[in-house]
């Protein structure tokens, strides 16, 4: 029986479909309270205090076990468990409207942020269906009533948060009626009204934009007291002056991916008319625009303020892509790297990027040929560098900004961007440190922005500074930027201008009481070659908490040394990077620098480790202790989530570990990167992480370390159908774990050898190999072992016509992986039995133990491994002219490698026409 519980509206029960009638108020507030924590022990006390209250008696306990044996008369008996000291509903919490809810609008926003709003648009559709009136509306208890307002809060986030996703796409005509609902129901929430306003305004109706913002202040300041917000007064003001911010940025879009990339625009943007103008018209006339000049002079503040106002000419979205081709710390961005970024950008990934630099460029220009794209190259190296990444279609647009002037490039427009002139810097100053004390000391002004050279950048830190301390004279600080030039000049910087403000601004914070943790921080924070800083490797670096890390890191924003790069995460300007790292090696002991970064390396080690203990039940062998404290993860889905918000540093982290001298460390975040990478099916990107650890480990000694990672290397040449390669790592692994004195590991090897000789189809080494893997596991009673070799040998089997042979080896494998705490080898091992009940020709019981196996698949949150079983179970329901079931299942296939960005939409329409499709490129290499 398949039990469905609703309690977001009147309340509802159903079995298989078929409504139930639950009579009793206590019966209905005890299975809700179960529901509530379905899957979860609640303890019999608990239940007690909540649903019998004040009302409890010395009699309740035996009345919570009349109303459980009650509901399971009722339902069925096995439904709700005993557990030591209460009780447990067994039942999958996707089968309560209440979490079902909460997983959509979880899925829903990661596909919002990884630029997918056709797969989001659907995830808030149907999260928001699942209303039907006020949560809980029949019980009256406190702890429902609390949850009922906790469960409100979320709908209305949610309705919100698709709205804002709605309005991106363009559909603001169609939000207009469920907007203004939505405000008359709730006139207090600002966000609807600002949603409101600018729905109205995108339909071309301004003035009832701006009665709204009337309405809203009277509403505010009759029942609150309190003038609107700050952003309602910003919009309002954006519509007085039609700022084109407020245009639509993003096309209209039916679920295909559309990139909009471009970080944010500098509000306090000031003059540079003839620069727009000329940027504006390239953008607009050429294939290719240029932009050179010293390093923060504004060349990226330009690009990005006239891109965010024409992104929404370009039917197929905006793509940014930092080169770092000057960014002190970190290395220039090698082409293949930058083509993969790219081509996540206009969605693939994983084993979909091509590995060699030929093939990327290939399919690069093959998904940019008939585009109409923006693409912003910033902090270019060279010609060469930029060259491969100009898009292929006539429709696209190409930006580019760099130090040098890249004179090489054909077909270019070319503009150097030098400081603002004297009066436009003043004005940059007071729109930043205000109007009237800039007028009150204009010849202090004027100096500011002469020892800033005209540089946007050390205005703005200079002017951040002023703006904190409105207690300061113009005058003061003019004295103490030409103090600072006079220090800094012996040291013959370039951009000494830039550099002038960074120090006085930085040396300010630390005469600041409530500055001290800023300044003490900002030295530190140069010693990680991360792209981004986040506050748990913050507080790792300078050994703090983790708030008082996340309070340094926002003074820092706010003094204009550092800039938001998203929620909860910091990025450095270039020359401010180059400052902080040159700051901590005046500052800090040598001792003291790397005691920092092995904190910081390590808490990203101890966050790798527990993402892999937690996703893979396997603990990697050898074990790299981490010294620090890591991110505590509660579920394989935070990982996936941790993982893809990380990518860029965590390969950063460890090709910096690579390169120091910490071989423990650097092999060990190697090995940590492995799993999680794997489930969300980015094994290529660590082709260099592996064999560069592999180096490290040979050079050291460490025979162990250098076994695991040959391994690993395999698995992403046998992920890329490079199967020769494999095996010569995995004969180099079984050689190492010789040499280390771990025999027993080579039983990995073996195994992973039996599966690249099944796939090139050669058999007798296969079944070799897979019985040299099961001597060493029975030998050592590796139980999970046996059931991936078990597992494995049922593939060789069907590939010989042993079929029979195949399903009883398979039901071994099933019986070896349960109970073991493996929701993978559970998954996998049903997958085996279905296709070797698909080979032997008995498709009906294939067909029910796909099912089964895909359920498993998915709650292991292995994508990859799920794709291939939704893939052989529609070829299965297809055979049994079940043709539309079989379609499902090859839809959930597609769309699976969609989500990981395997394939692209128009592949997945291209596979779906075909009336039976062709296996997908991604799952081929895969048994």
């Amino acid at each position: 029986m398949t039990l469905e519980i609703g309690f977001l509206g009147p309340w509802e029960i159903k079995a298989s479909g078929r409504p139930i009638r639950l009579s009793g108020r206590r019966r209905v507030a005890v299975l809700t309270r179960l529901a509530l924590d379905a899957g979860r022990p609640v303890t019999a006390r608990q239940l007690v205090a909540d649903v019998w209250g004040q009302t409890s008696t010395a009699t309740a306990g035996k009345q919570l076990h009349i109303v459980v044996s009650k509901l399971r008369d009722v339902l069925t008996p096995e439904i709700i468990a005993t557990v030591p000291g209460g009780y447990l509903l067994d039942l999958p919490r996707d089968q309560v409207d209440a979490h079902s809810f909460t997983m959509l609008a979880r899925q829903a926003r990661m596909a919002r942020d990884r630029r997918d709003p056709g797969t989001a648009d659907g995830l808030f559709r149907r999260a928001l269906a699942l209303w039907r009136g006020r949560a809980l509306a029949e019980l009256m208890e406190p702890w429902a009533q609390i949850e009922s307002s906790r469960l409100e809060e979320e709908r209305l986030a949610v309705f919100e948060d698709h709205i804002d996703l709605r309005l991106a796409a363009g559909d603001h005509h169609a939000v207009l009626t469920d907007l203004a609902s939505h405000v008359r129901a709730h006139p207090l929430r600002e966000g609807p009204r600002a949603q409101l306003m600018l729905a109205l305004y995108r339909a071309a109706r301004p003035s009832e934009a701006l009665a709204v913002y009337r309405e809203s202040r009277a509403v505010m300041a009759e029942e609150l007291g309190l003038e609107p917000g700050t952003r309602l007064r910003e919009l309002q003001h954006a519509i007085l002056t039609r700022d084109p911010v407020l245009e639509l940025t993003t096309p209209a879009q039916s679920g295909r991916i559309v990139p909009a990339e471009l970080p944010a625009d500098t509000r306090s943007f000031t003059a540079r008319h003839e620069e727009v103008e000329w940027l504006r018209e390239a953008v607009q006339r050429a294939g290719v625009a240029v932009i050179d000049g010293p390093g923060g002079v504004g060349k990226s503040a330009l690009v990005l303020h006239v891109a965010h106002a024409m992104a929404g000419r370009f039917r197929d979205g905006v793509v940014y892509v930092n080169l770092n081709g000057s960014t002190p710390g970190l290395q220039p961005l090698p082409v293949l790297d930058a083509l993969g970024h790219l081509l996540r950008s206009l969605g693939l990934d994983g084993s979909a990027v091509p590995a060699d630099l030929e093939g990327a460029i290939a399919r690069y220009r093959l998904l940019t040929a008939a585009s109409n794209l923006l693409v912003i190259l910033d902090n270019a190296l060279d010609a060469d560098q930029v060259r491969p990444l100009i898009p292929a279609g006539a429709g696209c647009r190409t930006v580019i900004t760099g130090r040098d002037a890249l004179i090489s490039l054909d077909n270019a427009r070319h503009l150097h961007l030098d400081g603002l002139g004297d009066s436009d810097a003043v004005t940059l100053l007071a729109r930043i440190a205000g109007q009237g004390r800039v007028q009150r000391e204009p010849e202090a002004a004027a100096k500011i922005a002469e020892l800033c050279s005209g540089f946007p950048l050390a205005i703005r830190i200079a002017g951040a500074r002023l703006a904190a301390r409105p207690d300061w004279r113009l005058a003061d600080l003019a004295d103490r930027l030409a103090d600072a030039a006079r220090r800094l000049d012996t040291l013959q910087y370039a951009d000494l201008a830039v550099r002038t403000s960074i120090a006085v601004s930085h040396r300010h914070l630390s005469e600041e009481p409530s500055g001290h943790d800023a300044a003490h921080v900002l030295p530190h924070l140069g010693l990680l070659d991360a792209p981004t800083h986040t506050p748990a490797a913050t507080a790792a670096l300078a050994g703090w908490p983790e708030a008082r890390a996340e309070a340094a890191l926002e003074r820092l924003r706010a003094a204009r040394l550092l800039e938001s790069a998203g929620h909860g995460r910091y990025r450095f300007h270039d020359l401010i990077r180059l400052y902080a790292r040159e700051q901590a090696a005046r500052e800090l002991p040598t001792a003291e620098r790397a005691a920092a970064l092995r904190r910081g390396l390590h808490h990203y080690l101890a966050s790798v480790s527990t993402a892999t203990r937690l996703v893979h039940v396997e603990d990697p062998e050898p074990v790299y202790e981490a010294e620090q404290p890591g991110v505590a993860f509660t579920s394989a889905r935070e990982v996936s989530d941790w993982t893809e918000a990380e990518r860029d540093n965590l390969l950063a982290v460890t090709r910096q570990a690579a390169e120091s001298a910490d071989p423990g460390t650097a092999i060990g975040l190697a090995i940590g990167l492995h799993w999680p990478f794997n489930y969300r099916g980015w094994v290529t990107h660590l082709a260099d992480v592996h064999r560069n650890a592999a180096e490290v480990a040979a050079r050291c000694g460490d025979w162990a370390g250098q076994a695991q990672e040959e391994s690993y290397l395999a698995w992403v040449y046998r992920d890329q159908g490079l199967f020769e390669l494999a095996i010569d790592h995995l004969e180099r692994a079984v050689t190492c774990w010789g040499k280390a004195g771990l025999p027993h590991r080579r039983m990995g090897s073996f195994n992973n050898l039996g599966i690249v000789y099944t796939l090139l189809g050669r058999l007798d080494l296969a079944v070799a190999n897979l019985a040299r893997a099961l001597d060493i596991a029975e030998e050592t009673e590796h139980r999970y072992a046996r059931g991936a070799i078990f597992n494995n040998r049922v593939h060789v089997l069907c590939r010989q016509g042993r079929f029979e042979e195949a399903i009883a080896q398979a039901r071994v494998a099933v019986v070896e992986w349960s109970g073991i705490g493996s929701l993978y080898g559970e998954g996998a091992g049903r997958e085996t039995l279905a296709r070797a009940y698909m080979h032997a020709g008995r498709l009906a019981e294939a067909a029910d133990v796909y099912q089964v196996a895909l359920a498993l698949l998915r709650k292991a949150a292995y994508r990859s491994g799920y794709a291939v079983a939704a893939w052989w179970s529609g070829q299965t329901l297809h055979a049994l002219g079940r043709h539309a079931e079989a379609r499902q299942d090859w839809r959930i296939c597609f769309e699976t490698l969609l989500e990981t960005r395997l394939l692209t939409h128009a592949e997945v329409e291209e596979l779906l026409e075909q009336p039976v499709p062709d296996m997908p490129g991604p799952i081929r290499n895969m048994l």
